[in-house]
């Protein structure tokens, strides 16, 4: 008899196996594999009785911390489908999506019990408020209904093409999109992450990505399906994470580059305690290579890039590491580590293609599209049809991003497609002008978009974040461009800004920067 692919049968093994192996680390508390899944157990046994049933959709709105690790182990366990909502969000982005995924039950953490509060009126649907942290008057006590639950539970009879979450897009630009994740598409990002990077029941991983982003990159149940130890981290600041790293003996953790950053550029003091050998799985956003460089050689922590979307579930590619890679130099090897890679194991098919769906040349300089097909791809946007069959044009899910891909067949992504600069008719990829600008020693983060230019219709411009008590003109800064870069593709104009903006997942806001509305931010 075949056992469906999904999350759930490592939780089994898991279950089996590390009863008494730490599963999670929460500020004080320490829970074993034993009383983590007795807890998850006991919440599925407690939603069973609100009428929770196979189908229905239970959200949450919280950071990183063990009850919100809970919803992904107790909602599916049952049939039901887990919403993970990016709690950074506004009041009115919460309504959309509670109402959009037809939530019945809403559970959120106390500091955003407020907010919620404010637009219950607006959520029709919801029958049960859960509040996973404390009492408060109208809202059920999360800790409470599990002392006055049992562990045993009813569990449903999963297909593996039974949707396990729905998590939602950013919505930058729009209203956010429900991705449709499915238990096979869960199941074999995990697989997939497990063969690239080898894990042990030694594994202990700090959160410092969401889970509520793309699931936690799947590492929600990643961890657990080698024994490994959750490490909860609610906010995410480097003290917080070199603090965790020495004293929880942190051996893995996932980060956006702009967590990177603020790792590379935090106080020396804090960069001589790291402990040495962390592996870090990096993706939200393409890494600049001096980032890599830095944060490698400074800290002897190992880079790997992945990439995809949270329509691909997540992962699509892996900068996989090579034999002959080591012999590079530390700045041509961080250049490789900052190319999204070569397909990922368990994804499918992934292609670079020009408009008209032909595979471009592998020569690393003709740019497409990435599109993927296969066992990543969601199964659609909910009840969305038009944006589904939009993005999944012609049989393959067309990512947005354009990029090249080099004869050793590692794709590059040059910038999102909406992103590039047509300056004089000429291509400026915008990623490749950050890369050399963030070399400059008083440059810790810029990001370069284009603005209208009366001789060339639009030009690079740069927008600049400089590293504390560090200093820089815009004309040194255009001089150390012009020092590295064709000069067609040197900025323009140079604003100082204290921080970019960017997105709870730390993907910059460039239609902010473009709209000028960054200017309130000047230093």
């Amino acid at each position: 008899m075949e056992s469906p692919l999904t999350p759930l049968e490592f939780v089994r093994r898991a279950r089996r196996l590390y009863p008494d192996r730490e599963a999670v680390v929460d500020g004080e508390l320490r829970l074993t594999y034993r009383q983590f899944l007795d807890r998850c157990d006991r919440w599925s046994s407690a939603l069973q009785r609100l009428g929770v049933c196979q189908g229905d959709r239970v959200a949450c709105i919280a950071p990183n911390t063990h009850a919100h690790l809970e919803a992904f182990y107790a909602v599916p366990q049952i049939g039901a489908v887990v919403v993970p909502i990016n709690y950074r969000l506004s009041a009115d982005d919460f309504a959309y999506i509670i109402n959009h995924s037809g939530a019945r039950v809403v559970c959120v953490d106390p500091a955003y019990l407020d907010t919620v509060d404010r637009i219950r009126d607006q959520l029709p649907k919801v029958e049960h408020f859960v509040a996973l942290k404390g009492s408060r008057a109208g809202w059920l006590d999360y800790e409470a209904e599990l002392a006055e639950s049992t562990t045993t539970v009813e569990r449903s009879l999963i297909r593996e093409s039974d949707l396990l979450s729905i998590n939602y897009t950013s919505g930058t630009t729009a209203r956010p999109k429900g991705v449709m994740i499915t238990h096979r598409n869960a199941a074999l990002n995990i697989l997939g992450t497990l063969a690239h990077l080898h894990m042990t029941p030694g594994e202990r991983y700090l959160w410092t990505l969401p889970m509520f982003h793309c699931n936690g990159w799947t590492f929600v149940w990643i961890v657990t399906a080698v024994g490994g130890t959750h490490v909860c981290l609610p906010k995410v600041d480097p003290a917080s994470v070199f603090d965790l790293a020495v004293r929880e003996k942190i051996t893995l953790l996932c980060a956006a580059p702009t967590i990177l950053i603020s790792i590379a550029n935090a106080p020396e003091t804090l960069r001589q305690s790291a402990p040495r050998g962390v592996r870090v799985l990096t993706a939200g956003a393409p890494p600049a290579a001096a980032t890599i460089e830095r944060v490698e050689g400074e800290l002897g922590w190992n880079i790997t890039q992945v990439y995809g979307l949270t329509e691909t579930s997540p992962f699509m590619t892996i900068c996989e590491p090579r034999p002959e890679h080591t012999r590079l130099t530390a700045r041509a090897g961080a250049e490789i580590k900052a190319r999204q890679g070569v397909e990922f194991l368990t994804a499918g098919e992934s292609r670079v293609v020009d408009a008209e769906g032909n595979e471009v040349q592998h020569d690393g300089a003709t740019v497409g599209e990435i599109v993927v097909r296969g066992n990543c791809v969601m199964a659609g946007y909910y009840n969305d049809p038009e944006g589904t069959a939009e993005a999944m044009r012609g049989g393959w899910f067309h990512s947005g991003d354009a990029a090249v891909v080099h004869p050793d067949g590692y794709i590059e992504i040059r910038d999102r497609i909406k992103d590039v600069i047509i300056s004089g008719g000429e291509n400026i990829s915008s990623i490749e002008v950050e890369g050399a600008l963030v070399r400059h020693p008083a440059v810790q983060e810029v990001a370069v978009v284009g603005l209208p230019h009366e001789k060339w219709g639009e030009a690079p411009h740069a927008f600049v974040v400089l590293r504390q008590g560090a200093s820089a003109t815009e004309t040194e800064l255009r001089q150390f461009a012009r020092d590295n870069l064709a000069h067609f593709k040197v900025p323009q104009g140079f604003t100082f800004l204290t921080e970019l903006p960017k997105t709870a997942t730390g993907k910059l806001q460039k239609y902010v920067l473009r709209g000028g509305r960054a200017n309130m931010a000047k230093q």
